[in-house]
């Protein structure tokens, strides 16, 4: 009983540390990716961007976070104070928590489980959540309207990702992400990366992540042309942090999520020299960093849409191509003998 009752202490202690190490990375990493975003969209503006605080302002993002911890928590006199509170708290634990089925590496996951891609889907739509929660507890008509449109928004485009997910799982006869990676190893390298074969789908779910993240040129819950900051607008100091740390936890999310199902996870472009010089989990991160610059640069670029514009673009775009693409793959899987 004594051994037994260790042995699963033992487990929990070892996940514990696995978790505390994965979730430590993160952060340092989106603080980083954070400033990377800022610097690029400088240099697209022909501006310096930040460049004060540390050696080439590589302490900016730190600085930041010093400065939210500090300030004082400003709760309206007419918030629901509790449910005001835990909205924040609801959307960034529900980001970090997605991260525990994502591979970085071969065998570097929290929880390899089987229905990874379920999991991942789910906590995304739980996501939500967090959103109208602080925008109905502000108690203010901008941060409802921001509320109310966040939800469409994300709703309407979880559709799109669901039916391109199916595409890929199609190809790979699994739900287990790194079996999804496994699927595109092979002698041709890049070549057998699903991003070639099911492009359409690709072009689809890297705008459709846009959309879900609230990233422009689809930010529309925090347009502050006509709602100024959107569903945050009432939230100051660390509750406001936790929203945008949220939200920059999914974008990463959303990146990886690309990389492990387009463009090979870990694997390198070709199974040769030099390229398997660089460990597994550089190649990881050179994607998802690669993804996130594409991220910086639609937003450096694309102006803003309009809300009905956005909403045409999913439900009469990105639907009935992503059905039509489920329906085709399905058809030449079967008709090749392809299914795995």
């Amino acid at each position: 009983m004594a051994d037994t009752l260790w042995s699963y202490a033992l487990t929990v202690l070892i996940i514990a540390a696995q978790s505390v190490v994965l979730l430590v990375s993160l952060l340092v990493i989106i603080a980083f990716l954070l400033l990377a975003d800022r610097k690029i969209w400088a240099a697209v503006q022909m501006r310096r961007g930040p460049n004060v605080v540390g050696p080439f302002g590589l302490l900016q993002s730190f600085a930041d976070l010093m400065k939210f911890v500090f300030k004082e928590v400003v709760i309206p006199a007419g918030a629901n104070k509790g449910v005001f509170l835990i909205a924040p708290l609801v959307t960034c634990i529900l980001a970090l928590s997605a991260w525990a089925v994502v591979p970085v590496a071969e065998g570097w996951v929290i929880a390899d489980i089987n229905v990874g891609i379920l999991y991942l889907f789910a906590i995304s739509s739980l996501g939500v959540y967090g959103v109208i929660m602080g925008g109905w507890a502000s108690n203010s008509k901008y941060p409802f309207l921001g509320a109310l449109r966040s939800a469409a928004q994300m709703v309407s485009y979880e559709v799109s990702i669901g039916f391109v997910i199916i595409t890929v799982l199609l190809c790979v006869g699994s739900l287990n992400l790194t079996d999804i990676v496994k699927a595109q190893e092979g002698e041709w390298g890049v070549l057998g990366w699903f991003f070639i074969p099911l492009f359409p789908m690709f072009v689809v779910f890297f705008i459709s992540a846009l959309a879900e993240t609230n990233r422009p040129p689809f930010d529309l819950p925090e347009a502050e042309s006509e709602l100024v900051a959107g569903f945050m607008v009432e939230y100051s100091s660390t509750p406001y942090l936790l929203f945008m740390l949220g939200e920059y936890v999914s974008i990463v999310m959303m990146c990886s999520l690309i990389t492990i199902l387009f463009l090979g996870g870990w694997l390198p472009p070709f199974p040769i020299v030099p390229f398997t010089w660089v460990p597994d989990i550089g190649w990881f991160l050179i994607k998802v960093c690669f993804v996130f610059f594409m991220f910086a640069m639609v937003k450096a670029m694309v102006p803003r849409y309009r809300y009905d514009q956005l909403m045409r673009l999913g439900w009469k775009v990105f639907l009935p191509l992503s059905l039509f693409w489920v329906a085709l793959t399905a058809g030449v899987l079967v008709a090749f003998d392809w299914a795995p």
